[in-house]
């Protein structure tokens, strides 16, 4: 078997049911062209990567990487690309939605006008975004205006998940990726450090056949994420930030239960306070856990076992809150002044520890 020349790189979750069909497919429009295809599975339930394996004893040129423990769509096809050698590599998905046809025309372009990337585009002539239902449509394409308004990509499709990549242009670029969310093509043309050299080739994308689609809201949310660190996650930690917009939305959470106790209710104001106060804690953790670390979500039983670790970092934070200020207020600072320090020595305490031990990975180290 010759080296392949070209790497389709396939980020599966639930597609057993495609796999056959798209390796028949690929095996027919890349019919003279070395290659191989690597499907980075995220554990499917539905023994993708069982189905995978079988296919792999009868043709090494199929292979499956799969992830235990983790998920997310940009960090399988990084993984998928750094598994191969090839000097080529595309990246599309298994629900047979991207057209393989124009797979040949890619590689051509790529190859011969000696680009970083070619991106199959849906919005470029000659493109369509096929039988997507309209309100999918216009978000793709808000999506794409912020992007290029924000980040100055200028390709017709930045939020495609179909293109291929130069595998020298990719290893120089991918220690700047955040490795986060659905789009990893935005990821790599916002992360470059040089002009990237790029060329669309347009498909018309096909309805899915069998299966459910992995999108929704969180991915919008992730997008958003991944604007922000690439705007301003250099200077500080785009995390740190929702977590403390998390937390300001949760003390309206706490004036509510607060005054409602108080005033509404007539309690005595330690317990309306106390009431308040782990309303305001339940509230910011379970904003955290769908938005904030969208990407690390706890579920099931590990849910529970965070909001118990969530608590014990917010009232130690709170108990530094209380030192740090009064000692700052002991030694002449302003009450405002001392009390805004305070607070934000504690954020950044419930931040560290919460992220550290709340939302920690099963068989992650603390300092990951």
């Amino acid at each position: 078997m010759n080296a392949p020349e070209l790497t389709v790189v396939v980020p599966t979750f639930n597609e057993r049911v495609n796999v056959d069909e798209l390796i028949s497919r690929l095996d027919t429009v890349l019919e003279g062209i070395a290659w191989e295809a690597v499907f980075v599975d995220d554990d499917s339930p539905d023994g993708t990567a069982d189905r995978i394996f079988e296919i792999n004893r009868e043709r090494p040129d199929i292979r499956c990487v799969k992830r235990v423990g983790r998920r997310g769509l940009s960090s399988a096809c990084i993984e998928g690309i750094c598994s191969s050698s090839a000097p080529y590599m595309a990246v599309m998905d298994a629900d047979l939605q991207h057209d393989e046809s124009i797979l040949p025309a890619m590689l051509a372009k790529l190859r011969d006008e000696k680009l970083d990337i070619v991106v199959g585009s849906r919005f470029t002539d000659g493109g369509s975004t096929g039988t997507m239902p309209g309100v999918r449509v216009k978000m793709s394409r808000f999506a794409t205006w912020i992007g290029t308004k924000v980040l100055g990509v200028q390709t017709t499709d930045p939020m495609s998940g179909f293109f291929m990549v130069n595998r020298d242009f990719f290893y120089h670029t991918i220690h700047h990726l955040s490795g986060k969310g659905f789009k990893i093509l935005l990821d790599i043309f916002a992360s470059s450090r040089e002009p990237v050299r790029f060329g669309e080739v347009p498909y018309n994308m096909r309805a899915r056949e069998h299966g459910d689609s992995k999108l929704d809201t969180v991915v919008l949310w992730e997008y958003l994420l991944l604007l922000c660190e690439k705007t301003f996650g250099k200077y500080i930690p785009v995390r740190f930030v929702f977590f403390v917009m998390m937390g300001l939305l949760g003390s309206v959470f706490h004036l509510v239960v607060l005054f409602g106790a108080y005033y509404g209710l007539g309690t005595a104001f330690v317990t309306a306070q106390s009431l308040a106060v782990v309303t305001a804690m339940t509230a910011n953790y379970f904003f955290n856990n769908m938005f904030t670390y969208s990407d690390r979500r706890n579920r099931g039983w590990r849910s529970l076992r965070g909001l118990l670790i969530f608590y014990l970092s917010c009232s130690s934070g709170a108990a530094i809150n209380i030192i740090v200020a009064t000692y700052l207020f002991d030694r002449g600072i302003p009450v405002a002044f001392a009390g805004l320090l305070g607070a934000g020595v504690g954020a950044v305490w419930n931040y560290s520890l919460s992220s550290q031990y709340a939302w920690k990975k099963p068989g992650e180290s603390h300092g990951s």
